[in-house]
């Protein structure tokens, strides 16, 4: 049975909906209402407040954590500064990618490592021959996104600390009331925001807290129907549908390598040795398929309900059903993840196609079941992310 978050105490008593899911063993929101619009205009429009305890969370300190963390991970960790936090993945020795999180220095020697799924006997495995402790505080620290155009305000106004000063993929240590907390400004929506990690028993102060001083700016609960929207058209990747886990699954057809879905950029291949290093050097100029965007062609759509005398019809919330993708009548690729985007007035969705059919611009068509039809409609390859608002990263 689901574990409830630390938030459980607030958020089950305002989710009107009854509409829950088991996100890596915790009970999780989907929607609080019976519609996700609000939900998802707060992301974009004033600031949103998610409980994102799921992620499993790892505590990883003494005179080797570094060295650890550089040798597992693709991104070279011993340059990281203290306060700094670093988007990356990890492979096994064949180059293919085994998961990805963040990876924050909170001092001198000691880390914080979040993933996907569970990873604790990865880093022990690897830790044999470091020294190093290794700690599974993922039921010890909830954490909240607190994400938005005003999610600085709505901080800033419960915190004892201006974050003027905190750039983008940094974390600092701070206080809301008389609770110590990290404070970092990450998030999965592509917009302006931050997370907050506390205490499991601190929990509930934090969220009224926050909740309250957000009250002036717009703050909504939101669950994860909204989050899938906005992470889409931001590009970001999910495991276990855009791509999956090499250690859990045995179609080696699933198996991808960092530059096949879009995290090439992560590799750092001039460096100390880490695992999959030797692999990924051959793999770099290998690849076959890409991860792209994909944007269906509206007008198109438009005429295949008209074809069959209905109006257009898109679910309201986004799908993480594969639907094929095709050149003249031959499958390409296939489309992971889609979703109506409200704000951009599209359909979009992430890709992975084969290498021939990545150029942005090309045009494809894409699989759509209209009166239990399956059909196609136009598409075309585009640039991600779909949406990269300047004050993401903006002092």
């Amino acid at each position: 049975m689901p574990l409830e978050s630390p938030f459980h105490p607030r958020t089950s008593r305002i989710c009107t909906s009854h509409s829950w899911k088991d996100w890596a063993g915790f009970l999780a929101v989907c929607r609080y209402g019976c519609s996700l619009d609000s939900e998802y205009f707060a992301i974009r429009e004033s600031a949103a407040l998610i409980d994102v305890t799921p992620l499993f969370k790892y505590d990883i300190s003494g005179p080797q954590a570094e060295t650890l963390l550089s040798r597992m991970t693709v991104r070279d960790v011993k340059k990281m500064k203290v306060g700094r936090v670093a988007y990356t993945c990890w492979c096994d020795d064949r180059g293919m990618v085994v998961d990805d999180g963040t990876v924050s220095r909170l001092d001198e020697n000691t880390y914080r490592l979040t993933a996907a799924d569970p990873t604790h006997h990865w880093l022990t495995r690897l830790a044999a021959r470091y020294k190093v402790e290794i700690v599974d505080v993922t039921e010890k620290i909830a954490a909240l996104a607190v994400q938005g155009p005003t999610s600085r305000n709505v901080l800033e106004s419960c915190l004892d600390h201006d974050l003027s000063g905190l750039k983008f993929f940094q974390t600092m240590p701070a206080k809301i009331g008389q609770v110590d907390v990290w404070v970092s400004r990450t998030g999965y929506t592509g917009d302006l925001g931050y997370e907050v990690w506390v205490a499991a028993d601190q929990a509930v102060q934090i969220w009224d807290a926050i909740f309250n001083a957000g009250r002036a700016h717009g703050i909504q609960p939101t669950g994860l129907d909204a989050l899938d929207i906005s992470r889409i058209e931001a590009g970001f990747i999910l495991q276990g549908i855009d791509y999956f886990n090499c250690l859990r699954t045995q179609i080696e057809s699933r198996k991808t390598t960092p530059f096949e879905i879009g995290l090439g950029w992560l590799v750092d291949l001039d460096r100390d040795p880490f695992i999959g290093q030797e692999a990924l050097r051959k793999a770099a100029d290998a690849s076959k398929r890409q991860l792209v965007g994909i944007e269906v062609n509206w007008e198109d759509l438009e005429a295949l309900y008209d074809s069959v005398d209905q109006p257009p019809q898109l679910p309201a919330q986004a799908s993480r059903s594969s639907i094929p993708v095709y050149r003249e009548r031959r499958q390409v690729g296939r489309v992971s993840s889609h979703t109506w985007s409200p704000l951009l007035k599209k359909s979009i969705g992430l890709a992975t196609l084969e290498k021939d059919f990545c150029q942005p611009g090309q045009t494809v068509e894409v699989e759509h079941t209209v009166e239990f039809e399956r059909r196609t409609v136009a598409a075309k390859v585009v640039k991600m992310p779909f949406f990269d608002p300047e004050r993401k990263r903006k002092p």
